[in-house]
């Protein structure tokens, strides 16, 4: 699979932006929502679900008025609550409308898994976390919410699984959103299967439970991530999935499967869909691996002649992911999602 990114543990540390004096403040709600697309997965994986929402600052105050909603998708190996430490939010939330951000609701679902990530995929193994965001979450938000419900109101964006998760969900479901904004997208490209390394894929073999999953370093875990979303098989307990190494050999039926989930061998048959956003928006740091990648996307998209925003900015992987965040993120969907009164 292609890198998801260098980070070592869990938690990145981020630079965080000096808080704008007087910025109103920004309400974090906690909440459980039940995803019928993520019931009775062969992983065992929750159904109820983990959801962050920042209610914008006039939100109590204003009890008639409706808002825009930006879904946002945490990355690999973390889950929606360490991702806003990543993003310094809901500081970051709060000086992004004080310094003229239109506000709008922001919703941070949770989707790691006991691999450490669903990679917003849709599996028998992990459940379908592409529904769950496209659908079942949305539906949620707009039930118990004051939003827009409409398409132009509401905006789709992630940081690396998270922006692979914008990318795929993006293409697939342009009918729920009408703006997108991946940041440091990974796993765009198919793997080489000349890169597979069997001796170093090797100890994927012994895993039999969630707590030998827990035990691998990083990336040999991400790999378990990616063969559970991509090449699920309900036939091979435990873990309920095929590896792209069997017995020291590289399996390509596997890794076709992989290749046929990412995103640049399927942009092609999704044009159409990505010529309804009003807005696509594509970022990556200077020093990120992922850059090469994202560029490609860049370049398939200006093919086409679809209008989108790309800009390699100084920074690594997640340096500077909160001033991204802030300073481009929020404000790319202040000008592009429909706000009331047409702002």
């Amino acid at each position: 699979m292609a890198t998801m990114g260098t980070p070592a543990g869990a938690q990145a540390v981020t630079n965080s932006p000096p808080a704008v004096p007087g910025a109103p403040a920004v309400t974090l709600e906690h909440i459980k929502v039940h995803a019928p697309s993520i019931e009775g997965n062969l992983e065992g994986e929750a159904a109820d679900r983990d959801v962050i929402v920042a209610l914008p600052p006039s939100y109590r105050t204003s009890p008639g008025r409706r808002y825009p909603v930006l879904y946002a998708l945490h990355g690999y190996s973390i889950g929606a609550a360490q991702w806003l430490q990543e993003i310094h939010a809901p500081q970051t939330i709060a000086n992004a409308f004080a310094k003229g951000a239109h506000e709008m609701i922001v919703v941070f679902p949770d989707a790691k898994t006991i691999h450490n990530g669903s990679m917003y995929s849709s599996s028998p193994t992990t459940g379908d976390f592409e529904t769950f965001v496209a659908r079942d979450l949305v539906r949620f938000i707009d039930g118990h919410y004051r939003t827009i419900a409409d398409r132009m109101s509401r905006g789709l964006a992630g940081h690396s699984m998270g922006g692979y998760g914008t990318s795929r969900i993006g293409m697939k479901h342009a009918d729920m959103f009408g703006a997108i904004y991946m940041m440091s997208p990974c796993c765009l490209s198919p793997r080489d299967p000349r890169q597979l390394d069997p001796a170093a894929l090797a100890p994927l073999a012994q895993v039999r439970s969630a707590a030998d999953s827990a035990a691998l370093p990083f990336g040999l875990r991400a790999q378990l991530a990616s063969a559970a979303a991509w090449s699920p098989n309900p036939k091979n307990p435990p873990l309920y999935l095929d590896l792209p190494v069997t017995d020291g050999a590289v399996r390509a039926d596997v890794v076709a499967k992989w290749a046929a989930n990412a995103p640049l061998s399927f942009v092609d048959q999704y044009i159409g869909a990505l010529r309804r956003y009003r807005a696509i928006a594509i970022d990556v740091g200077d020093e990120d691996g992922l850059k090469v990648d994202a560029g490609k996307l860049h370049a398939v998209l200006d093919s086409y002649g679809i209008a989108n925003r790309f800009e390699i900015y100084p920074g690594t992987h997640v340096s500077n992911v909160a001033f991204r965040f802030q300073d481009h993120v929020l404000p790319f969907f202040s000008q592009h999602l429909a706000f009331p009164n047409g702002r």
